[in-house]
């Protein structure tokens, strides 16, 4: 009777949304966890010999319940962070965790793992073995009975401790949405006044209503004209996750005792080692040899932008610097940001932008399946196949922002893909836009555009997943390489064949001209400096906290000096500009998986642009239309980077795509910081 428990016998085993409750999921995963300890006592008390089939592959289908119970909850706990949801997280968190040391810890199954080799010829599994053996390493297969305890004591607590951040932060951040009234949104669109109306109604409460996103800066603090409607935003996005700073303390200094006992140094340590990066060392190196030409480049923009503001009779603080950037960009570039939502709405974006893009490179088809269901109402499922009919996968969208929903943008997958599993995947991509209240398609700024096709590219990576063993499918790379294939798809959104194909103006039809297009290319400069230092900001400040001895962390007492100083010792000092993300309400950092690893954007765009300078070279980009030329090069990159999943070297890929190794440049020219390194 239990709609988990059983694979789903929909399509590609969609989960069987409408039949799942609440009370579903706790019988779900005590069944669930009990099946896999029979599997894996099964492997690790087998009486004959370890063989490849019997010790790694069948470690490898092991866990399928389990699984598919972990997706379902944790994919809806993001997108409807109930009291249900959060009362069975605090109840299985704690169980999951020491079910996972159970095997790491398994010393007969590490033993067996290791007497065992990969069929000859088989590279992916090779590869396997390897990530296996260090794996179990640095999960405290290597430690003594008294050691693995503490291990599993410290996970238990950090993953309560997570999930505990999460809540906080969402719950801070509905409380935080702003009501203001009509008086306070001088600059909205009446659409966009609709849609605060609906907001409020969603949130109970009365008036208009400005739901919080996850970054420190907020979209709409570029429309309003009242600069106290300004600092009122402002102010409610940095008050966000005020119950979380002894969340943050304790995070950061059970962390850093994690990776002592592991033989770390830091938790940055920890991790980096399994990054491309390597090291703590190039990390700091990155960041630190950008942050003094990005904060150059940032002040030499708030000047430009207080001139302007000046001229109004109007000061620039930290509220008001997308507001000016957007006025000096209009009146230097000619570009109208307003006018150009109405080219961008949601539909012609995905459908005839990432969806045509994704056609030309790849040689796919999405296509709706309006016969099968997704998880809420506004979530909608698409089928994915090859040119020549065959299938890959589905892909579900949701879009809009819900109270109960974490914010930002991000991709999952409720199936992943595997041949000796036989799965294809189920992949969905979230954003957090407001829903127009008359049940039009929403108008997305140009960065709402390219978040996404950025979104798209990882789903693309978990689509066109073609690997053998589940540890390797789609995005389970290093993240300092997953946003290789996301930040890579940005740049089709302005590509000039894939831009005139889904930018037409709502009303009119009329496809962009190539003044604004030209106006977005010079644009995009201005403000790099702005841009480049907020990132860098947050991605200091991650670095900072997980460099931290446990003694260190302890005694740490003011969260706000300690970001301050982190981002003065670096080189990032910028009157009135903050991080991306403040550390009470960082939310990939404390309760998302890239603790350590927030610098991974800024690794992996140097990728993205010196990869794309290649795709440029081939002509799959530019003003020539060069479809066979643009379909070639997409296989290509399809076959190294996207198929491939995490069975292949990732440096080898990337030199074997580009010819050589990855030039920085590119990225320099990109961030406006050509002579930083």
């Amino acid at each position: 009777m239990n709609p988990l428990i059983a694979p789903s016998e929909l399509p590609y085993q969609l989960p069987p949304f409408a039949d799942i409750r609440a009370e579903h999921y706790l019988p779900a995963f005590y069944v669930a966890l009990d099946d896999h300890d029979a599997e894996i006592n099964a492997i690790t008390t087998n009486p004959a010999e370890p063989t490849w089939e019997n010790t790694v592959e069948a470690l490898e289908k092991s866990g399928a319940a389990l699984t598919r119970v972990e997706n379902v909850f944790f994919n809806l706990h993001l997108t409807d962070g109930t009291d249900d949801f959060d009362t069975i997280a605090e109840e299985i968190l704690p169980k999951l965790s020491a079910h996972a040391d159970s095997i790491y810890q398994n010393t007969a199954l590490f033993e067996r793992i290791k007497a065992v080799e990969a069929p000859a010829g088989d590279e992916e599994g090779a590869r396997l073995k390897d990530k296996l053996i260090r794996t179990f390493i640095r999960k405290g297969a290597g430690l003594n009975d008294e050691d693995k305890k503490t291990l599993s004591e410290l996970n238990a607590q950090l993953a309560s401790l997570s999930e505990q951040f999460g809540k906080n932060l969402r719950e801070s951040t509905a409380a935080h949405a702003l009501s203001v009234t009509a008086d306070d949104v001088d600059g909205w669109t009446p659409a966009r006044i609709d849609a605060a109306a609906d907001a409020a109604r969603s949130y109970n409460r009365d008036g208009l209503l400005i739901p919080l996103g996850l970054p420190a800066i907020q979209p709409d603090q570029t429309t309003l004209n009242n600069p106290a409607t300004r600092r009122a935003l402002m102010d409610a996005s940095l008050a966000r996750g005020e119950a979380n700073t002894d969340v943050v303390l304790n995070i950061v200094a059970l962390r850093a005792r994690r990776a002592k006992l592991l033989g770390y140094d830091s938790h940055a340590d920890y991790v980096i080692a399994e990054e491309t990066a390597r090291t703590v060392d190039a990390v700091d190196r990155l960041l630190r040899d950008l942050a003094p030409a990005a904060s150059a480049n940032a002040a030499g923009e708030y000047k430009l932008l207080a001139e302007e503001a000046e001229s109004a009779h109007q000061k620039v603080t930290d509220a008001d610097w997308p507001y000016w950037e957007a006025k000096v960009k209009k009146r230097d570039f000619a570009l109208d940001e307003a006018e150009l939502k109405n080219y961008f709405p949601l539909n012609q974006v995905v459908e005839d932008g990432v969806f045509f893009a994704a056609k030309r490179l790849y040689g796919i088809e999405v296509v709706p399946r309006e016969d099968l269901e997704g998880y809420h109402e506004d979530v909608r499922v698409y089928e994915v196949k090859e040119a020549d009919g065959s299938t890959i996968g589905l892909f579900l969208t949701d879009y809009y922002a819900r109270p109960t929903k974490r914010g930002g943008a991000w991709m999952s997958s409720f199936v992943d893909q595997s041949d000796l599993v036989g799965t294809k995947p189920v992949i969905v991509n979230v954003m957090n836009l407001t829903k127009p209240a008359d049940g039009s398609q929403p108008l997305l700024s140009y960065s709402q555009v390219t978040t996404v096709f950025h979104e798209f590219g990882h789903a693309l990576h978990g689509l066109l997943s073609k690997v053998r063993y589940p540890t390797f499918a789609g995005t389970n790379v290093p993240r300092d390489y997953v946003e290789f294939p996301s930040q890579i798809n940005e740049n089709w959104a302005l590509d000039p064949v894939v831009v005139r194909n889904y930018a037409r103006h709502v009303d009119t039809g009329e496809i962009i001209g190539q003044d604004m297009l030209d106006a977005i290319e010079k644009a995009q400069l201005f403000g790099q400096g702005f841009a480049t230092s907020e990132y860098l900001a947050a991605a200091i400040i991650d670095m900072a906290w997980h460099k931290l001895s446990e003694q260190q962390a302890r005694a740490v007492t003011d969260i706000d000096e300690f970001e301050r100083a982190a981002l003065l010792d670096a080189g990032l000092d910028v009157e009135h500009l903050h991080a991306r993300y403040k550390s009470r309400f960082f939310n990939h950092v404390f309760s998302g998986g890239y603790s350590a690893g927030y610098y991974s954007y800024l690794w992996a765009e140097a990728l993205d642009a010196d990869g794309f300078d290649w795709f440029t070279q081939e002509h799959a980009a530019g003003e020539q239309e060069n479809d066979e030329a643009a379909r070639a090069a997409g296989q290509r990159f399809r076959d190294l980077v996207l198929s491939a999943g995490g069975s292949r070297d990732f440096d080898e890929a990337f030199t074997t795509l580009r010819g050589r190794e990855k030039d920085v440049a590119p990225l320099l020219a990109r961030r406006g910081l050509g002579g930083a390194v």
